[in-house]
């Protein structure tokens, strides 16, 4: 195996995923109130990871981040369904929303919404899914060279 100088490769990952990682906290946030929200901020972190596993490779990222994202997209589903059910339980219609101002130590006054909850679930569904089918396919074509080796 011939070792590579991919410094430059590795140093631009650093700063693109961090703006990754930043770009899809504030779509997370600013989604019950403008364009964004769980999915599209989910879809900007799976990129941010994958660029990740891309860059470094999956052994080195699964000890750094050693994530089921499975059970991720689980957890995101149950959020999701239960913060739909919470309206249900307090006689409200399916989805119902309500929302409230904070007034938060380092960000001020922000309002708070119960589709906050709602867009949580989608954005670990979203990122669990993204990852576990991405992962999947990765790994399973390496599975299969190591058979075809096997077998020769």
């Amino acid at each position: 195996m011939a070792h590579t100088n991919d410094i430059i490769l590795k140093t631009m990952t650093q700063l693109i995923a961090f703006i990754l990682l930043g770009f899809s906290i504030y779509l997370f946030f600013a989604g019950h109130n403008a364009p964004g929200g769980g999915f599209i901020g989910g879809l900007m972190t799976a990129a941010a990871i994958i660029l990740m596993y891309i860059t470094y490779g999956y052994e080195k990222i699964e000890q750094i981040l050693p994530i089921n994202f499975t059970t991720m997209f689980v957890a995101g589903l149950g959020i999701a369904t239960l913060a739909g059910i919470g309206s249900i339980v307090l006689g409200h219609p399916f989805l119902s929303q309500t929302f409230e101002y904070y007034n938060l130590p380092i960000m001020g006054e922000t309002e708070l919404a119960t589709a906050l909850i709602f867009d949580l679930g989608v954005y670990l569904g979203v990122v669990g899914v993204t990852m576990t089918i991405i992962l999947t396919i990765a790994t399973d074509s390496d599975a299969k060279e190591d058979e075809e080796k096997a077998e020769v």
